[in-house]
């Protein structure tokens, strides 16, 4: 395989890191191109090359990539937060025109998933056990979900990344102020608030064909305690886990909207109280903030996506590869850190040996 050019978006976010660092983790072969509007982001990109772009609203937005993936002779271009792929979706023909390849689903498919509110029906109407949500466009949708729910109400916007715009058990009046202050009328759904444990599947899809998944479980949020709802979007200790239950109502969820699917699924879940996994969403095109954990165990999906694209020979599934019992700890101006179980536990152990003595 030869050299692969690559162009890298939003290259200083801590989901583009990990994509990089995977590649690198790789046997690939690769020049790294790394485009971000953000000059003090794109300061923390690892690429070879870094590049201050247009933000994707701008006008210039489009032709600024052709150009660059024409004087650069780019191979494939990789979009990694909600608006690149929504952009980039729109843009596709025109880029691959310009003599790139991208890896995306179809822009049906983006626009169906990075609607929350739009996916949730979907899967109702497919017989997957979601959470009822009532869309708030008044005041008095708001005081019926409020009558539905009850205290155990959780409030989230529609569209975005992050928890944007989620309220975890708020009061009428809280969540009122909150919609009112946003304008985020018609953006919100309201739904019962479910338990704090969370999953997650991240897939490869090659023309129909499932290459390659794995599971997560997520333990906590990092800076959870600075957000109303506890959610910010960004795993603070994530866990490897596999199950073919999970894998079952993950495919089912992502082939709801397509019997075909072609390219990146990362979907969400959260418990309900009968302890069934119930779908939240799909981030729809890119890789979860933290897949570079999965990369290190074994299930490095950024590489597969290069062998599918540039490798003649085609290469091994990677169906749940990573073994159960792996820690991923992140944190501010820290690198990531992988450690096994028997750590954790070992540190437990010794604590409680000593805490009994002192006891004694």
């Amino acid at each position: 395989m030869e050299k692969i050019k690559i162009m890298a978006l939003s290259a200083g976010g801590p989901a583009t890191l990990s994509f990089c660092r995977s590649l690198r983790l790789s046997k690939i072969q690769c020049e790294i191109f790394g485009l971000d509007a953000d000059p003090f982001n794109l300061m923390r990109a690892e690429v070879d090359h870094k590049i201050l772009c247009p933000k994707h609203t701008d006008i210039n937005y489009v032709n600024f990539l052709i150009k660059l993936i024409k004087e650069e002779k780019i191979n494939y271009l990789h979009p990694q937060s909600e608006s690149d792929v929504y952009f980039i979706g729109l843009n596709r023909d025109k880029l691959s025109d310009a003599g790139c390849q991208i890896f995306l689903p179809t822009q049906y498919e983006i626009e169906l998933f990075r609607d929350k509110g739009k996916s949730q029906l979907l899967w109702e109407n497919a017989g997957i056990k979601v959470p009822k949500n009532i869309s708030i466009q008044t005041e008095d949708d708001l005081r019926n979900a409020f009558d539905t729910f009850g205290k155990e109400i959780w409030i989230r916007e529609t569209i975005g990344a992050a928890g944007k715009g989620s309220l975890s058990r708020p009061t009428f009046e809280e969540a009122l102020s909150h919609i009112v202050q946003e304008n985020s009328w018609g953006r919100v759904v309201a739904a019962e608030h479910l338990l704090k444990d969370t999953v997650t599947w991240q897939s490869v899809w090659f023309q129909g064909d499932l290459i390659a998944c794995q599971g997560r479980k997520r333990l906590n949020w990092a800076f959870g305690d600075r957000t109303q709802s506890g959610v910010t979007g960004l795993t603070g200790v994530g866990e490897t886990f596999a199950s073919n239950d999970l894998d079952a109502i993950a495919k089912k969820c992502i082939q709801s909207a397509n019997i075909n699917p072609h390219g990146i699924y990362s979907v969400d879940f959260t418990y309900d109280h009968n302890g069934e996994a119930n779908p939240t969403e799909i981030n729809i095109g890119k890789f979860f903030t933290t897949h570079m954990f999965l990369s290190s165990l074994g299930a490095n999906m950024p590489e597969l996506i290069m062998r599918l694209l540039y490798d003649n020979k085609k290469p091994n599934k990677l169906i749940n590869p990573c073994p159960n019992g792996y820690y991923w700890i992140r944190g501010i101006d820290i690198e990531p850190k992988l450690v096994s179980v028997n750590e954790i536990e070992s540190l437990k152990e010794s604590y409680e040996h000593t805490l009994s003595n002192i006891s004694d």
